[in-house]
């Protein structure tokens, strides 16, 4: 489990969390099938076969490309690699889980002992990032006047990446930082949309509370959060139930409990399992998984620049400010497209508020269209001297109150005259050249 250990104590109880991070690979085919791995939004079991199904006498066959992207995961997070994997069973018996087992790993999971940096949080230690398969999906509905449970095996065998880091956080604030740089690695390496409305990415937490910074004999999981902004919410009240419950003198109990969005605070599931409980044993049915150094340096290869070290290259080469460096890199298209902009003009900034104003996340124009864009904006047709010259004159006849103003020292009202020269001019004056004879009219 990830632990965190936050800043904060709160009479006497300080918070120690723990992450669990679930993401679902697009994979075209499921982990261990030929069945398709894209489920959102299809026909209720409508795409299983014997093997997802868990039928008696279905052997799975691994997924070539769902452990690349699981290792190429685990590269970006600068973890070691496994030269010898295996899949485990982990058992347990629940209706989404036909087979009786998950196919995961437990001792030997393709990556570990990983690290990653970030320049506004510290150091985080990535413990594992291992593969498995997804479950079914329960949908609670009611029939008849009867609530029930009904299965969907759409989601069962679907390739599903866990990461899981080490206790290295200070506060709730740099947990959601983190699971935002993780979306956008997830997304820069395109191994899946980590759409948590979708459920293609999902959050777990540990929460628990120390007294002296140890970590206590139990945990409360936080379970299947599908957004940022409900785990920090489900966090923060966990942390206020369970301070009441200790500084009553009673213990917390070990269990999962569920987040309920409507009455803002957390449920009891059921009682926490201990990984004993799984009685986990190398699964018969799968040979040991090798890599070899060749496909771990060829993986590497396939690494692009991740968000983090294109926020510090776009600070260096464009000097642009943080803010529009935030918006462009949560993007790898939008931040593509910047430099491909930018090859064409080098007025980074002004390329760059273009294309935030301009919102273009969707369709992006050819870079070569934008730059005309721009152009044709930054060349503006200037009113004639002249013209310029007779706005000042006027403005000075009419706006008798600021000019003596001026004169009486209150220098600040020479903006508010530029702005009324523009106005007359239609915003067509060049603001140096209004300025100018505005001071020469106000020294007569």
């Amino acid at each position: 489990m990830l632990l965190i250990h936050m800043n904060k104590t709160i009479q006497n109880f300080n918070p120690v969390v723990g992450l669990e991070v679930h993401i679902e690979l697009a994979t075209k085919s499921k982990m261990f099938c030929g069945c398709p791995a894209d489920h959102f939004g299809k026909k209720p079991n409508t795409q299983t076969c014997p093997v997802c199904l868990g039928l008696p006498g279905a052997l799975p066959v691994p997924n070539k490309k769902a452990i690349e992207w699981c290792v190429i995961l685990g590269l970006a997070f600068d973890c070691e690699i496994n030269k010898e994997s295996n899949f485990d069973r982990k058992h347990y018996f629940y209706p989404d889980l036909p087979k009786g087992y998950q196919i995961s790993q437990y001792d030997d999971p393709f990556a570990h002992s990983g690290k990653f940096q970030m320049n506004n949080i510290h150091n985080v230690r990535v413990r594992r990032v291992h593969m498995e398969e997804d479950t079914a999906k329960l949908q609670h509905t009611e029939i008849d006047g009867k609530r029930v449970s009904l299965v969907d095996f759409n989601r069962s065998g679907v390739p599903l990446v866990e990461l899981v880091t080490e206790p290295d956080f200070d506060n709730v604030d740099d947990v959601v930082t983190f699971l935002q740089e993780l979306q956008r690695i997830v997304r820069y390496l395109g191994i899946s949309e980590a759409d948590m409305e979708k459920g293609s990415m999902r959050l777990e937490a540990n929460l628990s509370l120390t007294p002296d910074g140890t970590l206590p004999g139990y945990k409360v999981e936080l379970k299947n959060i599908n957004s940022f902004r409900f785990l920090k919410k489900a966090m923060l009240y966990e942390i206020d139930r369970q301070r009441e419950i200790l500084t009553a003198g009673k213990k917390v109990i070990q269990e999962t409990r569920g987040w309920d969005e409507e009455k803002s605070a957390t449920f009891s599931q059921r009682v926490k399992e201990d990984a004993q409980d799984y009685r986990y044993f190398p699964d018969p049915d799968i040979p040991p998984i090798e890599i070899t150094q060749l496909q771990i340096t060829n993986y590497k290869l396939q690494i692009p620049e991740l968000p983090q070290a294109k926020r510090e290259r776009f600070e260096i080469d464009y000097k642009l400010p943080g803010d529009f460096i935030d918006i462009l890199v949560s993007d790898k298209a939008r931040a593509d497209y910047f430099e491909g902009c930018v090859k064409l003009n080098n007025n980074y900034k002004a390329i760059a508020d273009l294309i935030i104003n301009k919102k273009f996340d969707e369709k992006y124009p050819e870079p070569a269209g934008l730059v005309k864009k721009l152009v044709e904006l930054t060349n503006v047709e200037f009113s004639t001297q002249d013209e310029t010259q007779s706005a000042v004159n006027l403005v000075i006849m009419d706006n008798q109150k600021p000019v003596e103003d001026y004169k009486n020292g209150k220098v600040n009202v020479i903006g508010y005259l530029i702005g009324m020269v523009q106005k007359r001019l239609e915003g067509k004056g060049n603001t140096k050249l209004i300025q100018d004879f505005l001071l020469k009219g106000l020294q007569k």
